[in-house]
């Protein structure tokens, strides 16, 4: 993919704006992770939780970013013998077998498929196991995806009469590099081919808006409302008028 110079500070700019990172290190009871491919940001989850000993919730059937998943532990952790096909089941092998997490700290919540389900299924799953809703959550996602799972599950618990303060944490900052390469990790296993980087980003930001086509509640009522910032408006304005990125939207 051929990007100018212009077009990667845009989409850098607006990836830093869904990237959301809310944690200052404050202490947390719980910290969800929810599947995805992206290792640097699963490895940063699983050291935090290794380290500090919380439970540690992963949300994740069988979804988009499955067979992803799938191959990046394949390739970067032949030694690790994933236990079932859910993202869950996956995530909780690599975080038993590679990372030496307490089983007893693991929730699994396999049945998934999308933003709003990690969301509904890890509420209903905990109120089945009858453990009381956390205060203070460690809430992390693909980075690209960050801000609006941040929103589904602020919506999603919302009338919950313990609804826990959500921190959103990333790990990291992910941006194009100059030959619009993926980049921001501590190291760039497993991180977005260019493609997806550039139809996640502008993807993303479409899914956000408050209108027809958007998941606001004028368009599907996934999340609640949220304003743009016009520094990411401009920037999807001048992104949106790029004949390259035009079919890259979706």
């Amino acid at each position: 993919m051929r990007l100018s110079a212009a077009h990667i500070t845009d989409l850098n700019l607006i990836a830093r704006w869904l990237a959301r990172d809310d944690f200052q290190h404050q202490q947390v009871d719980m910290l969800i992770l929810a599947g995805h491919a992206i290792l640097p940001t699963i490895e940063g989850a699983f050291d935090y939780v290794r380290h500090h000993r919380v439970p540690l919730l992963l949300s994740g059937g069988i979804g988009h970013s499955t067979v992803l998943l799938r191959q990046a532990l394949e390739q970067h952790y032949p030694g690790v013998h994933l236990q079932g096909d859910s993202e869950a089941a996956m995530l909780a092998s690599l975080a038993r077998q590679a990372f030496d997490i307490d089983p007893a700290l693991i929730i699994e919540e396999p049945l998934s498929r999308n933003s709003g389900e990690n969301a509904l299924h890890s509420l209903q799953l905990l109120q089945q196991l009858n453990l009381p809703l956390p205060q203070c959550v460690l809430l992390v996602q693909d980075p690209l995806m960050q801000r609006r799972t941040h929103e589904t599950f602020l919506h999603v618990w919302q009338h919950e009469n313990r609804c826990p303060q959500w921190v959103s944490w990333p790990v990291f900052t992910p941006a194009l590099n100059a030959q619009a390469e993926p980049a921001g990790a501590r190291h760039q296993r497993a991180l977005w081919s260019p493609e997806r980087f550039v139809a996640m980003v502008l993807g993303e930001v479409k899914r956000l808006r408050d209108d027809a086509t958007g998941y606001g509640p004028q368009g599907t009522g996934f999340i609640g409302h949220v304003t743009l910032p016009e520094n990411v408006e401009h920037a999807c304005a001048r992104l949106y008028l790029a004949p390259a990125l035009a079919g890259q939207i979706r």
